[in-house]
């Protein structure tokens, strides 16, 4: 090709990728800092995204975020720039205010509905509806980045059967924490999940004993991740204690009197604490 006609191809080419909003736009969500601060991987990148990351607000110090237990798996949580987030959400435990976000898994229809209030802005779902495929979840909201870690489910009594990345563990990073709903889980963690998830400063853990996973393998995903604030939620059957009898000397226990909490960096227990919150117990 002479060296004009190559000069004409490349501008050609140019222009038409100037052309594409979507693709001189689309924005790459922002490295996760609870993957880039996590054990064995210093830094994090998506490399099925182009264009500029998206700008993750600045945090000042002493920002808190705020969680209240509303029912069985469902938490609201609400970030410092008021964002509104429901976990697990049914359509039976609100907020009392409408929720901004609402994440959804689907091993039971105690998990999630399929008729949200259409003024919820982002509804979540942890699976996917496309055979062979499962859901990504890469989103920014106001001073929150969620995304999605998918695990396998035995079975499901609200969509279908047992299912190869059928449900999500949902991470929130916000405020300068790491935060994680570890959902419906069935099977302990594979070393490829821990990577994924990185760091989780706070993690909301189901406790049945039985419908998810049994109190010993579930105690062995919570002292693996090394979470400063442990959420027990899902509570069905045996009391809590069955769970927390699982943790020994190096885990603090706190039976609180009320269903919220409120939380910062600076705040943060020195000390791993499983906080079980009224309702709970």
């Amino acid at each position: 090709m002479k060296p004009h006609y190559l000069i004409l191809a490349i501008t050609c080419l140019a222009a038409f990728a100037a052309s594409d909003p979507a693709r001189a736009q689309e924005p790459r969500p922002p490295a996760s800092q609870c993957q880039a601060i996590a054990e064995n991987m210093p830094k994090a990148t998506f490399a099925s995204f182009s264009g500029a990351a998206a700008p993750m607000p600045a945090v000042s110090e002493g920002e808190s975020v705020k969680f209240t237990y509303l029912g069985h798996s469902t938490f609201e949580i609400e970030t410092p720039a008021g964002i509104i987030i429901a976990t697990d959400y049914n359509g039976w435990y609100r907020p009392a205010t409408t929720p901004d976000v609402v994440t959804m898994n689907k091993a039971h229809t105690t998990h999630f509905t399929l008729t949200p209030e259409p003024d919820i802005k982002h509804v979540l779902h942890g699976w996917s509806d496309v055979p062979g495929e499962k859901a990504s979840i890469n989103l920014v909201v106001g001073d929150a980045y969620i995304r999605n870690v998918t695990t396998d489910i035995r079975v499901s009594y609200g969509l279908g059967g047992p299912q190869e990345d059928g449900n999500s563990i949902f991470i929130f990073e916000t405020a300068g924490l790491c935060i994680g709903h570890l959902g419906h889980l069935h099977y302990e963690l594979t070393d490829s999940h821990y990577t994924e998830i990185g760091r989780l400063d706070v993690v909301m853990v189901p406790v049945d004993g039985g419908l998810t996973m049994g109190a010993d393998s579930m105690s062995r995903v919570i002292k693996r991740l090394r979470s400063s604030l442990i959420l027990p939620m899902h509570r069905r059957g045996p009391p809590v204690n069955a769970f927390v009898s699982m943790f020994g000397k190096d885990f603090d226990i706190t039976y609180a009197p009320d269903d919220s909490l409120t939380v910062s960096m600076r705040t943060l227990p020195k000390k791993p604490l499983i906080y079980v919150m009224k309702g709970v117990q």
